[in-house]
C-alpha cells in the first residue's frame, strides 16, 4: 500500500463534507479546491509508476497542490462559507499528508 496516496484519498473524503457548501458560496474556489485535491492523488499515483526525476517531480506537483488545498480551506473559512471545525477535519490528514510528501520530494 502506497500510504501518501491512501492519506489522499482521506483527503478528498473529508472535503466532499464541505465541498457543496463553498460551491454555493463560490464555484471558482470549490473548482480549484477540486481540482487541487483531486491532483495530489493522481500526481501520487503517476508519480509511483516513473523513475527517478519524473518521480520526484510528480511529487512536487502533488506536494504544490497540497498547499494550494490548504490556502483554498483557509479562504473559506475566513470568507465563513466553511466553520473552522470544518476546515480542522481537512486539515488533520491534511497536515499528515503534507509530512509524507515532504519526504518523498526530499
Amino acid at each position: 500500500m502506497f500510504y501518501a496516496l491512501e492519506m489522499s484519498l482521506v483527503v478528498l473524503e473529508r472535503l466532499a463534507a464541505v465541498e457543496g457548501r463553498i460551491r454555493l458560496k463560490s464555484r471558482s474556489l470549490a473548482g480549484q479546491l477540486a481540482d487541487a485535491s483531486e491532483s495530489v492523488a493522481l500526481n501520487l499515483a503517476e508519480g509511483r509508476r516513473r523513475k527517478d526525476g519524473d518521480r520526484r517531480r510528480h511529487y512536487e506537483i502533488a506536494s504544490g497542490s497540497a498547499s494550494e488545498v490548504t490556502v483554498a480551506l483557509r479562504i473559506a473559512v475566513a470568507k465563513r462559507y466553511i466553520t473552522e471545525a470544518e476546515r480542522a477535519a481537512v486539515e488533520v490528514p491534511l497536515d499528515r499528508l503534507r509530512a509524507l510528501l515532504y519526504g518523498l520530494v526530499r
